[in-house]
């Protein structure tokens, strides 16, 4: 067969160059052509067909709309790439996220390894694990950090994180509750009780949203909320150290939130996630855990050493400074002035990213969150430019 015989078909109709007859006729979306003198020409698109469009009858959880535009990190990570697109040849140090940046301690990744490679082998695969996680675990961890407090391995579950137990747990109990939180406090807390359904509006002049009992953490009161003044609630979130201020409750401040939960018949929800920061006698879990393993003590330390820096770089410039001690969070206060536009100032005139403290909540307004965590050379360089700026 020839070519002109091949080329006697249809084909789509585009606004590319094909190989084509001189006189052809098109029908709908397709062109045709008898297989005459070939030339080069050029087809035009055919108008497309009308599309019909189907909707759902399926609402969205009217709570989502709740929700403020924007979460906090996202929010400072839109304006940290604004930032470098108007000055791209700037060293931008990022103590804003809470995210480390020291490698994992030989100890655990070698045992994940070898958990990992026991896998390939007919006697070390496993198919589906656990669904509270494995039993030797979890017994390794009831006798670690547990021990002597009546906490049993059947007490214990390991899951994949702070937020999605934070949300399961918002689930367990339903819509109809009443939630308390301190203020400033990590936003998973109060965004997961908006999706649920557990809040009223957000009161934009009160920034804060209804139905909620902030607990005001402050530095009058030590960072721990007056309880007389506290209305209940059916779940306490409380964090300890806390997530943004760094502040570490006190045995007799946890005994007073405890015998508040009795009186009331609340549940607490108690977020140990930095207890392996405190070094003195506070306590590092409602249940007084006891200290963390050498395998993980260098590298706190390592974090520890940068909070101090942050703290005597802030200190030396005549800022109050609180956390730090017992927490990788430096809370520094900028009394009189909205924690966005300070944010923006330090960005600005510093490339350095930190965390505003309104986004953990009213009580954060004139504070900005410095994360600890970040390479040695890269603190001590935002220290450096702290410096310049505040001097």
């Amino acid at each position: 067969m020839s070519l002109t015989q091949h080329l006697s078909t249809s084909v789509s109709s585009s606004s590319s160059a094909f190989l084509a007859s001189s006189g052809f006729t098109y029908r709908s979306r397709d062109v045709s052509f008898p297989s005459k003198n070939i030339e080069i020409c050029r087809c035009v698109a055919t108008p497309q067909e009308e599309k019909i469009t189907y909707k759902t009858k399926v609402s969205r959880n009217a709570n989502m709309a709740k929700l403020q535009a924007g979460y906090l990190f996202p929010e400072i990570a839109r304006r940290r790439n604004a930032h470098l697109e108007k000055y791209p040849d700037s060293k931008v140090i990022s103590l804003g996220i809470g995210d480390t940046t020291e490698p994992i301690p030989e100890v655990i990744t070698s045992a994940m390894a070898k958990r990992a490679q026991a896998l390939s082998t007919l006697e070390g695969y496993s198919g589906y694990g656990a669904e509270q996680g494995e039993k030797p675990l979890r017994a390794a961890i009831a006798s670690t950090f547990y021990q002597d407090l009546g906490i049993e391995e059947d007490d214990i579950f390991v899951s994949d994180g702070a937020k999605c137990d934070i949300s399961r747990l918002q689930l367990l109990f339903g819509s109809e509750i009443t939630v308390a939180v301190q203020d400033p406090s990590y936003p998973a807390y109060v965004d997961s009780s908006v999706i649920i359904g557990q809040t009223g509006l957000y009161e934009k002049d009160a920034e804060k949203y209804g139905k909620i009992e902030y607990m005001r953490c402050n530095p009058e009161n030590g960072f721990f909320p007056d309880l007389s003044k506290v209305s209940r609630a059916d779940m306490i979130f409380f964090c300890s150290p806390n997530n943004p201020t760094g502040s570490a409750a006190t045995r007799e401040q946890l005994t007073q939130l405890v015998q508040f939960a009795k009186d009331n018949g609340s549940i607490i929800v108690y977020d140990s996630a930095y207890a392996m920061y405190i070094t003195d006698d506070k306590p590092r879990s409602i249940f007084e855990i006891p200290g963390a393993k050498e395998a993980m003590q260098k590298v706190v330390g390592f974090y520890k050493e940068n909070a101090e820096i942050i703290m005597d770089t802030f200190t030396s410039l005549g800022f109050n400074v609180y956390g730090g001690r017992n927490a990788p969070y430096v809370w520094v206060h900028f009394p009189g002035r909205s924690s966005w536009d300070v944010f923006s100032e330090i960005l600005e005139k510093t490339h350095v990213v930190t965390t505003p403290g309104s986004g953990f909540g009213p009580g954060g307004e004139g504070f900005i969150r410095v994360s600890a965590f970040g390479h040695r050379e890269n603190v001590l360089e935002a220290c450096r430019r702290f410096k310049q700026l505040y001097k």
